[in-house]
């Protein structure tokens, strides 16, 4: 795989939002039970060491879970983050491959819990856990 190449299955990240626009291209792909969430880490992704920023990492997995939750639920519902951890295990590099895949815990009435692993070329470098809660859905 060169460091262009996006791995099959993944898809344009199907919803936008201006925290992320400057991270783009951003990719998805759906699975049964979450959404993935991945991408070719670049200089735009890089913290003043040139290291892919922590921020990235965190803002992707709160994405990633908060999707997935609402896939779990059909898409029925909206989700607000109510906490979220993330523990840092490894570093990336511009040119690797980057994805979250969450696993969705738990889906009540109120809330749903999420985790998930992000990954840079298959290599866990960091773990993230979300609490999310159930609101409606505005228009």
């Amino acid at each position: 795989m060169t460091s262009t190449d996006i791995p099959a299955g993944f898809e344009p990240l199907f919803r936008k939002s201006p925290l992320t626009e400057p991270w783009e291209p951003l990719y998805a792909k759906k699975t049964d039970k979450a959404v993935i969430i991945g991408l070719r880490l670049a200089k735009p992704h890089t913290n003043g060491r040139g290291l892919i920023h922590g921020g990235l990492i965190t803002a992707l997995a709160d994405n990633a879970m908060g999707y997935s939750c609402a896939q779990a639920t059909g898409w029925t519902t909206s989700f607000v983050t109510v906490s979220l951890t993330v523990d840092f295990a490894s570093s990336a590099e511009i040119g690797q491959w980057c994805s979250i895949e969450s696993d969705v815990i738990k889906t009540g009435k109120t809330i749903c819990f999420a985790q998930c692993l992000i990954k840079a070329d298959d290599v866990v470098i960091a773990r993230a856990s979300g609490t999310f809660r159930v609101v409606p859905k505005k228009g």
